[in-house]
């Protein structure tokens, strides 16, 4: 059965993936639950009450109606973001994914500050739209919506790796992204048919009815877990 699902898809069931998912018991408990993991971040939330925030809404719920949804952990609705450039968190306290300039033991609330004050200048590039390229149990993968939007957010990663102090290894092939949901548990094999059937379907919608995916200013934000990013200062 796994043989004919996408390679990206077969992921997340058992037989192929056996393993438990990555961030079990540091960013969600077995039960689903959030856990505290504090940290900072840039991103851009989807624009409340916009036809196409509608459908991805729509989307989710689909999602949610799988008679296996209960292994995925679902992050709540508000929470809905597209993230620009990764910050630094608290389970992550190493090289290269923190400034070299300051102590790793810099606590999250300092390490926030000193990011708001070195944003306050911050010039951005500009709006740029985005676009819906894959549907995976944990959400959406997005895109610039056309090269010129993929420019832009290029430029607005580059730029924002000079006051945050460093590149991630995955700097130039960063998937942009909107979750939906951590998996909890590994699908049963049986199960990857339906799972692809209805991101097929999904996929088409979004053809139809949001091409595009409206999106607010990045915004540089704190948060304490995956439930809440609280926008501290909008960017640009």
């Amino acid at each position: 059965m796994l043989d004919t699902v996408r390679p990206s898809l077969a992921g997340f069931f058992a037989g192929s993936n056996p393993p438990p998912p990555t961030h079990l018991g540091t960013r969600y408990d077995a039960s689903g639950n959030f856990l505290l993991e504090p940290g900072n971040t840039v991103v851009s939330h989807l624009v409340s009450g916009s036809p196409s925030e509608a459908v991805v809404l729509a989307v989710r719920e689909k999602m949610l109606a799988m008679p296996d949804a209960d292994r995925l952990a679902f992050t709540p609705v508000s929470s809905l973001h597209m993230t620009l450039f990764q910050g630094i968190i608290e389970y992550r306290r190493r090289l290269p994914f923190w400034p070299r300039d300051v102590p790793l033991d810099t606590s999250i609330d300092a390490m926030t500050r000193l990011y708001l004050e070195r944003l306050k200048e911050f010039q951005g590039f500009g709006p740029f739209n985005i676009k819906v390229v894959e549907i995976l149990p944990t959400g959406l993968t997005v895109a610039g919506a056309t090269d010129e939007d993929a420019r832009i957010m290029r430029a607005w990663r580059d730029a924002l790796a000079v006051p945050f102090g460093y590149r991630h290894p995955d700097h130039d092939t960063y998937v942009f992204h909107i979750t939906f949901a951590y998996q909890i548990q590994r699908f049963d094999d049986d199960r990857a048919a339906a799972w692809q059937a209805l991101f097929d379907g999904c996929l088409a919608l979004f053809a139809r009815q949001a091409p595009v995916i409206e999106i607010k200013a990045p915004a540089f934000c704190a948060f304490r877990d995956m439930k809440h990013f609280e926008e501290l200062l909008l960017l640009g």
